[in-house]
């Protein structure tokens, strides 16, 4: 089995599947532990609110089986939500507690139309290894505080230069939508679908 999506009861996963059948990559969605467990590489996807995220991973009993599949070295991807729920804390849901797989927080935006909605640059830094300062796609309230620096590999301006991906070691996460944002995202998909 090449790729799972995560199945927690919300996200984008119908997007996700067209995008990953495009690139011709072999893939599964489920919310089971064998299949997270024997996968080849994980996603994440990402839409709804925090709490609900994370209470839906702990109903399943996926909390501890996510965490142990990135600690051992699987390719991991988050996008949008998927990117919040691996810090510490979110402002959308103060008693919550994600993953606390990455060191620090997620605010709300205080400036213009939240939720930002629509197409915005992204400015990669050296720490990416996947994605083009392009175009991609947002849906977002919130965005992600890293207290390591070093894992941000892209920002993007909102009214605030804000984190748009991290990246570190075999965590990648997004808070945009690679798999809404045509040919940007398809050349992210490809790129991270192609890597061993």
């Amino acid at each position: 089995m090449s790729i799972v999506i995560i199945d927690y009861g919300a996200g984008n996963l119908k997007s996700i599947a067209n995008m990953l059948k495009y690139v011709n990559a072999d893939f599964k969605i489920s919310s089971d532990a064998f299949d997270i467990k024997n996968a080849k590489k994980l996603i994440f996807p990402g839409q709804g609110h925090f709490s609900q995220a994370v209470n839906n991973l702990e109903k399943k009993g996926l909390i501890d089986v996510i965490k142990n599949q990135i600690s051992e070295g699987k390719p991991f991807l988050g996008i949008c939500l998927g990117l919040q729920v691996l810090f510490e804390k979110s402002e959308e849901a103060p008693e919550a507690s994600g993953l606390g797989i990455l060191k620090g927080t997620v605010k709300k935006y205080t400036k213009g139309k939240i939720p930002q909605i629509g197409w915005n640059k992204i400015k990669t830094t050296e720490n990416n290894s996947f994605l083009s300062n392009d175009y991609f796609y947002f849906v977002n309230s919130y965005y992600v505080c890293p207290e390591d620096k070093n894992v941000i590999s892209s920002t993007t301006n909102y009214h605030i230069d804000f984190c748009s991906s991290i990246e570190k070691d075999n965590l990648i996460a997004v808070q945009f939508h690679p798999e809404k944002s045509a040919k940007a995202g398809l050349s992210f998909f490809k790129s991270w679908t192609a890597t061993d």
